[in-house]
């Protein structure tokens, strides 16, 4: 049990420090609001190795904690609303057993964004708001790409524990 909370301490701060890093990088990919999301390498590498409680467990503690340091409640609504939504997708393709890291993490990013869009949706009152999916959806695929072939790579080289 000891190891096991160590491991969880140990990947809750290394995606808070992949958030922070994210935080300090200004990166611009051509419409606001769009980050690679380096924290869900951690979350996708956590759900992997250790499941799918434990992930929950290191996206939302990951998510509060980021959001209080470096953000604010919107933004903890916002990404609580992504992160639990990503996750529940990756979950169920995971379990389905046809889709390689990759696939997941590409679905996890394009619904990460849809239920943030969703969140923005509801708090907003817009439903105008739909209209920017496409483009959200367009940079999940690519993040959720990226994410998936770094996590890929991890989970190769990193052993079970």
């Amino acid at each position: 049990m000891k190891k096991k909370t160590a491991f969880l301490g140990m990947f809750v701060t290394l995606a808070l420090i992949a958030s922070y890093v994210e935080s300090l990088v200004p990166f611009y990919f051509g419409a606001p609001g769009i980050k690679l999301g380096l924290a869900n390498l951690i979350t996708v590498v956590v759900l992997y190795r250790m499941g799918v409680k434990d992930a929950f467990l290191v996206s939302v503690l990951r998510i509060i904690l980021a959001g209080f340091l470096f953000g604010n409640v919107f933004s903890i609504l916002y990404s609580l609303a992504g992160g639990i939504f990503s996750l529940l997708v990756m979950l169920g393709l995971k379990k389905m057993g046809s889709f390689s890291i990759v696939g997941v993490s590409v679905a996890g990013g394009i619904s990460h964004n849809l239920g943030q869009i969703g969140a923005a949706i509801l708090l907003m009152e817009n439903g105008k708001i739909i209209f920017y999916f496409p483009i959200l959806m367009a940079a999940g695929i690519v993040t959720g790409l990226l994410i998936g072939i770094g996590s890929r790579e991890v989970l190769k080289r990193v052993p079970a524990f």
